[in-house]
């Protein structure tokens, strides 16, 4: 049994998949409270669904790509089952995960998008650092950067741990509203990183404000 907070079909608002059509299965809980979090409604709201209820409700929403979010998605027991049963319906399968609870056991198969929280989220002592030696070549490792210091903590990781060699693509992403994505990307130009710069892409097309995209 899992507690969801929502699931919903719309347009996949980051990572290598933005701009595909998506359905995300958003999980209730989480036992971080970033700094910048833009959707503190899932620490608590949701309702109880089976993994079969679950898995009828994706299907009929008729989409290949389903991504796995929460809150904290790793919290929850069932979702171990859940995301072999996608993956066993043929569907590409994304977790997103706030990186401080072991990705060991997601199963393969299962595209893990892992952020790295660095200081201005208040939550980057919790970073599970034994994780990135179960990243592999399928993986993404993102970094949600408010200010300078933020950015200098995540090079020295990126530097540090191989990243770009190691995974499909390290994620930078500006703190929407905060942090100008212009200066980000002159940042990242001028110490030539192999990284991406992410743009939130719901929040462009839909008001940062909507539920439910």
């Amino acid at each position: 049994m899992l507690t969801i907070n929502e699931i919903f079909h719309s347009i996949q608002g980051e990572s290598t998949y933005a701009g595909r059509p998506c359905v995300f299965v958003r999980l209730t809980a989480c036992d971080l409270r970033c700094n910048w979090c833009d959707t503190p409604y899932a620490f608590h709201e949701g309702r109880k669904m089976s993994v079969d209820d679950v898995l009828a409700d994706v299907e009929s929403r008729g989409c290949r790509t389903v991504e796995v979010t929460g809150g904290e998605p790793l919290l929850q027991a069932d979702v171990y089952p859940l995301m072999q049963r996608l993956l066993d319906a043929g569907k590409t399968v994304l977790i997103e995960t706030g990186g401080h609870r072991s990705i060991a056991n997601v199963p393969a198969g299962v595209i893990r998008i892992m952020d790295v929280k660095c200081p201005g989220s208040g939550e980057s002592d919790k970073n599970d650092w034994s994780n990135f030696a179960h990243l592999t070549k399928s993986d993404e490792v993102k970094f949600v950067i408010a200010d300078r210091r933020d950015y200098e903590f995540a090079k020295e990781i990126v530097e540090r741990e191989n990243l770009p060699a190691r995974v499909n693509a390290v994620l930078f992403s500006p703190v929407h509203g905060k942090l100008d994505p212009k200066q980000l990307s002159e940042w990242v130009i001028a110490d030539r990183l192999d990284v991406r710069v992410q743009l939130q892409v719901h929040k462009y097309i839909w008001s940062p404000e909507t539920r439910g995209v």
